[in-house]
């Protein structure tokens, strides 16, 4: 079975590296979304929707079902994609369980991208920054090094263009009525694990994941003391978790 991960915002697929290090003796494959990592088609709306439908595309190429494993906006991605096509996916593991939830609010970045003018104005700065300044950046919310410094070099207009779009096709509720779309497959639900890094900031925290985990009747990992980039921070228990749920 092809275990397939999936990135988010402001993101690589190198941020994958470590971890798929652990993991080398299955059939992995690191797929990019336009703007993060790989090109933008000309058209392409960026918004979470014309994420889906790339996703759904990516994974009949790929002829399914697969696992699908999904960070930051690549849950968004796995979740609506496996919503769309339930057949294409044999299980599906997300970190963003808690922004499903009716009480999540984005956070303030997000805020900043969703408000037209501000947002602009944001990525405008950030693309000024020196890029060692990004990579700094980086690996001070817990990037590797090496991952901060694939994500800094990846970031630009083309990227900011993605955030801006992306961002503003989810303002709330729309994270909590996507939820509630992957929650009324019932039976035809890939088996879930919701992931809940007890540091991550960005997501909701705990109470929030847990909530939308039951709500998809979802089995539930908690890694203590990691944040956002888990997957960088200490891949092998991010390995052997991915693992036991895999292999169960």
């Amino acid at each position: 079975m092809t275990v397939v991960f999936v990135h988010g915002n402001p993101e690589v697929a190198a941020i994958w590296d470590p971890l798929l290090a652990e993991m080398s003796d299955l059939d992995t494959i690191a797929l990019s979304p336009p703007g993060f990592g790989a090109p933008v088609p000309h058209g392409f709306a960026a918004t979470s929707d014309a994420y889906a439908d790339w996703l759904v595309g990516e994974l009949e190429r790929l002829g399914g079902p697969v696992d699908l494993v999904g960070h930051d906006w690549g849950g968004g991605h796995v979740m609506r994609a496996a919503t769309r096509r339930p057949d294409l996916v044999r299980s599906l593991v997300t970190d963003i369980a808690g922004t499903g939830d009716p009480e999540y609010v984005w956070h303030d970045m997000a805020l900043v991208w969703q408000t037209p003018g501000e947002g602009e104005a944001f990525v405008e700065a950030m693309q000024q920054m020196p890029t060692e300044q990004r990579v700094q950046a980086f690996v001070g919310a817990g990037m590797t090094p090496a991952g901060a410094a694939a994500c800094a070099a990846a970031s630009g207009p083309e990227m900011s263009a993605c955030v801006l779009a992306l961002y503003r096709s989810a303002v709330q509720p729309k994270m909590a009525e996507w939820a509630d779309e992957y929650a009324a497959l019932g039976g035809e639900r890939p088996r879930t694990l919701v992931v809940i890094a007890s540091e991550d900031h960005y997501t909701g925290g705990e109470e929030l994941a847990r909530r939308t985990a039951a709500k998809w009747d979802a089995e539930v990992a908690v890694l203590e003391g990691l944040g956002h980039w888990w997957m960088m921070q200490d891949p092998p228990r991010g390995a052997a978790m991915l693992r036991e749920f895999l292999v169960a």
